[in-house]
């Protein structure tokens, strides 16, 4: 997974991959047929944990809006540090998804959705429950923190502080607060 990662899935030849695993690359097509099938599998290997380790974090939110700030103050701590720039297996295959095969571009259309989705849900049960602005168009909101939140993750390739990164989620969830999404708007028209 790190060799994907640290790379990308063009630059990382089978041999790299091989040796990052310890096996021989007759070892890598016998148990994988090829680099795609390995990626396929070290991708969903990759979502699974990153959903596993999601899902324990929500847990401990209260109204949806926490959901969200749970969400942001999460891509932040992964935007920093080592883990920074590793990068987001996600993040990274988004940037080159024109130069991939099929499959694997539809599997990072399809995680990057199943995200805004979710994002979408948090913002319209908060609407709901009073804790985000009512006035916000929940699609809209979700796409723009999705790439938000995808973009941090490609800024922490470049490494990032994290009182940086904690910052930028800080502000981000701001948008979601009733007046604030007005002074924000009015912050840029005035610029």
């Amino acid at each position: 997974m790190q060799m994907f990662r640290n790379k990308g899935y063009h630059a990382a030849s089978v041999a790299d991959l091989a040796a990052d695993m310890g096996l021989t690359v007759g070892s890598i097509y016998k148990a994988f047929r090829d680099k795609q099938t390995l990626f396929l599998q070290v991708f969903e290997l990759y979502l699974c944990k990153r959903r596993q380790e999601t899902r324990q974090a929500l847990a401990q939110a209260v109204t949806c809006r926490d959901k969200v700030a749970v969400l942001l103050q999460d891509y932040a701590a992964l935007s920093q540090g080592v883990e920074g720039i590793r990068g987001c297996l996600v993040a990274d295959s988004a940037t080159q998804l024109c130069a991939l095969e099929e499959a694997l571009a539809r599997l990072v259309r399809q995680a990057l959705d199943a995200n805004q989705t979710r994002i979408t849900a948090f913002i319209r049960t908060g609407q709901e429950d009073g804790s985000v602005d009512p006035g916000l168009n929940a699609e809209h909101t979700a796409l723009l923190m999705l790439a938000l939140l995808q973009g941090m993750r490609v800024v922490g390739k470049a490494g990032r502080q994290r009182e940086e990164m904690m910052a930028v989620a800080a502000l981000v969830l701001r948008l979601l607060d009733r007046h604030a999404a007005a002074a924000a708007t009015t912050a840029f028209c005035s610029e």
